[in-house]
Parts: structure tokens; sequence; C-alpha cells
């Protein structure tokens, strides 16, 4: 197997446990949407892309491993993943597509690495239980909204590399108390 193709177990809300083979080179869109009792998954090295929707709605899921080689998180990937706590991208990936992780309501930190340049419009929208992130050295862009809602954010500290911050970027982050921001924003 060298895909798991668009919609493949869509709606599979039974589905606790899945393996996918190192051979797996792509996550379509909508591959695992709404598979409820899905708890954790690892997603295999050889994997290059995870589709738009890809695990949106997956309300059971609390761990998510990524493989080395995943360069697009696509648009909401693991959208309403309210269970998901924690998430470290790869040092591979480049893109977080638009609301990739918007609605993770338990999502407690994010570790974006120094390969993401483009933060997604909404890409952490709603994660009310966000109260730590890191941004890599070359993101360039923070998006519209992208951490809009973050209600338990506390501080920021935005890289030199940034040189836009989007609308609303922080929109409604009630307790963010420290910002630092580069010298590059304009």
């Amino acid at each position: 197997v060298e895909s798991i193709d668009n919609y493949a177990f869509y709606g599979c809300s039974g589905l606790t446990s899945v393996t996918i083979p190192d051979s797996v080179e792509s996550i379509g869109n909508h591959a695992f949407y709404g598979c409820s009792g899905l708890t954790s998954v690892t997603i295999p090295d050889n994997v290059q892309s995870i589709g738009n929707y890809a695990f949106r709605n997956c309300t059971g899921l609390t761990s998510v491993t990524i493989g080395d080689s995943v360069t697009t998180i696509g648009e909401w990937a693991f959208s309403s993943c309210d269970s998901l706590t924690s998430i470290v991208i790869p040092d591979s990936v480049t893109t977080i597509g638009d609301e990739a992780f918007s609605w993770c309501k338990s999502l407690g930190s994010a570790v974006i690495p120094g390969s993401v340049t483009i933060i997604g419009d909404y890409a952490f929208y709603g994660c009310s239980s966000l109260s730590s992130v890191v941004i890599g050295n070359s993101v360039t862009t923070i998006s519209d909204y992208a951490f809009s809602n973050c209600s338990s954010l506390g501080s920021v500290e935005i890289p030199d590399s940034v040189s836009t911050i989007g609308d609303y970027t922080f929109y409604s982050c009630h307790n963010l108390s420290s910002v630092v921001i580069g010298n590059s924003v304009t």
C-alpha cells in the first residue's frame, strides 16, 4: 500500500486503532475523518503529506506521532480533535495548513520547528488549553487568526524571521501577558 486515498475510512467511528505501514507515502483528504474511536496514530517516516481533513473530528485522538518526511499538514487535518493534548511537528514540515489544529480544545503545547515557513489562517484557532507555543526560526508568516481564541496562552516569542503577523492573530487571547516581537515584523 503506497497511499491511503480520500475518504478511505471516513466516519468509521468504531475504529479504535490503525497501523499505517512504512510503504505509505500519502494520506488523502478526509481519510480518517470522524473516526472518533481512534485514540492514537503513528504516521510513518515515508509519508510526505497529510491531506485536508485527514483526521478531522477524531475526537478520541490523544496522541499523534508524525513521521520525519511529512512536508505538508493539510487544511483542517487535525481540526476538532478534542482530546489531543500535545503535538510535535517534525523538522521536515514547511507548511501548516489553514485550521490544521483548530478547535483542539485539549491541546496544551505545540512546537513548530525551524523548517516551517507559514502558519496558516486559523491554524490553532480555538485551542483554549494552549498555554505554550514555540515558533521556529524560519517562520516568515503567521497568518490571520492563527492563534485567536487561545485563551490559555500566557506568552509568545515571535522570532526575527517573521515579517508578517496577520489580522486578529492573537485575538481573544485573554491571558496573553508577554509578547516578544522579532525585529523583522513590518
